[in-house]
């Protein structure tokens, strides 16, 4: 059985005593709320790593990661300097087949990497299991949250189950954050051509039509993204 789900007030502080079963349901609810309260993907991937810890059995430690074909990984949220360290140290190594594991299924685990082969970087850390869940995937990149333990054997069927459990609570609102985040990118953006589309207009003395055919024109002589151009326009004008 897992363990049960007793945490910390301070990280779930509406959290109510049910049977386990409940404790469940209610944490991953709480849980939820707080990742959907995040303003941007990293803020997210931050509150993921730290919710892990307290929700997953057996859990020490936690990171999440970016894999790219070619054995290319980026940490991108971790709990502290171990999580940091273990993953750091494998970039640029071939990976074993845990990683591998992870293109063709949602879930991989180290059960000893003291008699795993490969994974002498975690036992050097004094890390001895690992649970890795997708989070995201396509053709060229995965995204994947991993819980670490000092304990061999830390992450059975249970573990594996409320992670996974977990992680589609995290999926969904990293998608809500980044499209959040696109939304207003894009709103920045157009507002930054509008400025820079009204600066031409001033100083050429034509419409709007015309200044934003202009600055499309700039961005494509240049090689220059239109939103950086219109940036570098609406700059130099507001610096003068």
């Amino acid at each position: 059985m897992p363990k049960r789900f007793v945490v910390a007030a301070s990280e779930f502080p509406d959290l109510p005593r049910f049977q386990a079963g409940f404790e469940l349901a209610e944490a991953l609810t709480v849980a939820s709320q707080q990742l959907h309260e995040t303003l941007t993907p990293h803020g997210t991937l931050r509150t993921a790593v730290r919710l892990a810890v307290h929700l997953m059995p057996g859990a020490e430690h936690a990171g999440v990661s970016e894999i790219e074909r070619g054995n290319k990984l980026r940490t991108l949220a971790w709990t502290d300097e171990v999580v940091r360290s273990a993953e750091a140290r494998h970039e640029g190594r071939d990976r074993p087949g845990h990683w591998e594991q992870l293109w063709n299924s949602p879930v991989a685990r180290i059960a000893d990497s003291e008699s795993d082969e490969g994974w002498d970087v975690l036992s050097a850390l004094g890390l001895r299991s690992a649970l890795s869940l997708r989070l995201r995937a396509d053709r060229r990149r995965l995204t994947v949250l991993t819980a670490y333990a000092r304990k061999p054997g830390a992450f059975d069927e249970d573990a594996t189950r409320i992670g996974r459990l977990f992680t589609t609570h995290v999926s969904i609102a990293l998608e809500s954050a980044t499209v959040r985040e696109q939304l207003t990118e894009a709103m920045h953006t157009r507002d930054l051509i509008g400025q820079a589309t009204g600066i031409l207009m001033e100083r050429q003395g034509i419409d709007a039509a015309a200044a934003f055919e202009s600055l499309v024109r700039a961005s494509q002589r240049e090689n220059v993204k239109l939103r950086d151009l219109a940036r570098r326009i609406v700059g130099t004008h507001n610096s003068t």
